[in-house]
């Protein structure tokens, strides 16, 4: 990474802990854009290099975990299963969420409008894994790989709505493996049998 870009990791995160330490203390809808400029010393015009919006800073990834689960994918043994790929990339990217994720959770719960916002750094995840899916089960087993990704990321969002709010993240990170290790049941049964009903 060039200085120019550690520069620019380095206001990046500054604006989003700012803004996400105002987000807590004076709730979200409270705090305005002009607020965080101040606190982080930016301008409005720098906040708005590096977020879209106020929602943004709630939902956007660190610049750096994209490079970090293209790194994990990249890292997958030749003949894993691919269940197997999915459910240590999705442990291990929602493991590097355990300060953001709670924070994330109680800004939501206090926020109607963060509530209702798209959180778009999914679909991000979901598109590399996708990219990734296709290259390595190209022809007729696309569709089964396209059929894991979406139970994974159900795992995950199944896990997410059942925990509660009193649970610390270790809990949701049980249920996250809990989810998948069912999820994966019968795609490891598949696999064992070496056919594809689906596609039958």
């Amino acid at each position: 990474m060039s200085l120019r870009e550690r520069k620019k990791l380095a206001a990046w995160r500054a604006i989003s802990e700012t803004a996400l330490r105002l987000f807590e203390e004076q709730g979200f809808e409270a705090t305005t854009i002009e607020q965080i400029a101040a606190a982080a010393n930016v301008s409005r015009a720098t906040f708005f290099n590096y977020f879209a919006s106020k929602e943004a800073v709630v939902f956007d990834q660190d610049p750096e975990a994209r490079d970090h689960w293209r790194a994990l994918l990249e890292a997958r043994k030749p003949g894993e299963p691919l269940w197997d790929s999915l459910a240590t990339v999705m442990i291990e990217v929602n493991t590097g969420l355990r300060d953001r994720m709670p924070l994330m959770r109680r800004l939501k719960a206090k926020s109607p409008a963060l509530a209702r916002a798209s959180q778009a750094s999914g679909e991000q995840l979901r598109t590399d894994l996708q990219t990734w899916i296709l290259a390595q089960n190209p022809g007729e087993d696309a569709m089964t790989g396209i059929l894991q990704l979406n139970m994974a990321l159900a795992a995950a969002g199944t896990a997410y709505q059942s925990w509660k709010m009193d649970e610390g993240f270790d809990a949701y990170m049980e249920r996250l493996r809990t989810c998948l290790a069912v999820a994966g049941t019968g795609f490891a049964a598949v696999t064992s049998a070496d056919s594809h009903p689906i596609a039958e």
